[in-house]
């Protein structure tokens, strides 16, 4: 397939494209080597660059991502710039704040952190959010903080200001025609969900994808091929935020980012979360169908969404249907999805059960690292409480504990009725001891774990008196 794309204000023609190839092996291999390739996992941010999107407020905004695990194909049509275009005819104002602090030392990570920078420095804020996905190994990141902290709210004029001015050419779906011979592996990207229910009848194997910061790592490291993937980012029926009286729907497209600004203050466990969830340039692409649909088990929104009493509402091609969330994953990596159909949006209900006073809601992750990086365990509670502080309603999610995120169900019952003090607490914390039976990898033992799963909820308890 053929796409077209600009890259540091120059049209680009990408003839015979594969649907396969990322975004950072296109700029090296066509000598745009400036970005870098670190771990090719997302995680290091080495391969850094802006890409000019819309924004949670509808506006354009230069939009970091990890080259390293987007698809090029899913590029066409959009504007990016690289770290050989930030400097025109003069250092870039990011530039010469890093160069000024000494920002830089062995310079490997640098374009990386120039381009985070860039993006931010558009925004009006610079901080340590910017640069949250960005490893440094050798400079230590306290000069190049200092160097956020000189740019940060500016207000620049310049040409890269004056290109979020011009409206983004729209996404233009991509349909069966772009097949352009049966050795191909074709990539669609419809603009409806109709045209999405479509292409899975005509093609049961294809892979749906997102953001892609899942599916980007097989890319990256080339350990699997697709023969057809269908993106689901242009799909406007799941790119949505409806805020009704009793609940909160979000579109399965919507990209963590527009989440985190728009429903910030609503859901105090969800805002927890995504805070740790991976970094800016990974909440740029990926989306809350996504982290649910992969039904991993150490996916960090799902014991959230658990804890919560989420439903899923899913189309096929026998028309919409409706599941609570602790339905739907049915064991590892396996899901309730039926052939054909789509995730189209998660359902959080925002109303306390009746009689309810007062609720109790947060959520934990414990990684080896604070945000950009995989879970140990994850934990989310939800607790209801009435007049005399006794508990009406339990939900007690968790990842990485078990092959699918689960609740612990027994404890929620035994919660029931009980006063909320540490005597109760006690009696949970020996039920949850044996409520899971989690794996030893790399990451923590077993017995670490467990460990886990009852502190985790006591140190809830200790923050929520």
């Amino acid at each position: 397939m053929n796409l077209t794309l600009t890259i540091n204000g120059e049209p680009v023609a990408v003839p015979n494209v594969s649907p396969t190839m990322t975004l950072l092996q296109y700029l090296r291999a066509s000598g745009r080597v400036g970005t870098k390739e670190g771990c090719a996992d997302g995680d290091c941010g080495a391969c850094t660059v802006a890409v000019i999107g819309e924004g949670s407020d509808g506006k354009l905004h230069y939009q970091a991502m990890n080259s390293c695990i987007v698809p090029l194909v899913s590029m066409a049509e959009r504007e990016i710039v690289t770290v050989e275009g930030v400097a025109n005819g003069s250092l870039h104002p990011v530039q010469e704040a890093m160069v000024k602090t000494g920002g830089s030392q062995c310079g490997y990570c640098t374009p990386g952190f120039i381009m985070s920078l860039f993006a931010a420095y558009y925004d009006g804020t610079v901080d340590d959010l910017a640069v949250e996905g960005n490893l440094c190994r050798c400079t230590g990141y306290a000069s190049i903080r200092r160097a956020a902290a000189l740019v940060t709210g500016a207000a620049p004029v310049d040409a890269f200001s004056e290109r979020l001015q011009h409206p983004l050419n729209p996404l233009p779906p991509l349909g069966l025609a772009d097949r352009e011979s049966p050795s191909e592996q074709p990539f669609y990207r419809p603009g409806a969900l109709s045209e999405v229910l479509m292409l899975l009848q005509r093609y049961p194997e294809a892979m749906l994808v997102a953001g892609a910061t899942d599916l980007g790592l097989e890319l990256s490291h080339h350990r699997q091929q697709f023969p057809i993937l269908i993106s689901l980012e242009a799909v406007t029926d799941l790119r949505f935020i409806d805020r009704r009286h009793d609940a909160v729907e979000i579109g399965a497209a919507v990209p963590l980012s527009h989440i985190e600004d728009q429903l910030r203050g609503v859901f105090p466990s969800l805002d927890e979360m995504l805070h740790w969830f991976a970094a800016r340039q990974v909440r740029n692409r990926a989306t809350l169908g996504g982290n649910i649909g992969t039904a991993s088990p150490i996916g960090d929104l799902p014991p959230v969404l658990l804890s919560l009493d989420a439903t899923l509402r899913i189309a096929g091609p026998n028309g919409e249907r409706q599941i609570p969330l602790c339905d739907f994953f049915k064991g590892y990596r396996q899901t309730d999805l039926q052939p054909g159909e789509v995730i189209v949006s998660v359902i959080i209900p925002t109303s306390p059960i009746p009689g309810s006073q007062r609720r109790l809601s947060q959520s934990y992750k414990v990684g080896k690292r604070g945000t950009d990086d995989i879970s140990i365990v994850a934990a989310a509670f939800t607790i209801d409480l009435d007049a005399d502080n006794r508990i009406l309603h339990a939900r007690l999610g968790y990842g990485g504990v078990a092959a699918t995120p689960a609740r612990a169900r027994g404890v929620e019952d035994l919660l029931i009725g009980q006063p909320w003090n540490a005597a109760t607490i006690e009696l949970a914390k020996v039920a949850l001891y044996d409520a899971f039976t989690p794996l030893t990898d790399l990451r923590g033992s077993a017995e670490y774990r467990k460990r886990l799963v009852v502190n985790l909820f006591e140190k809830f308890f200790v923050q929520h008196p």
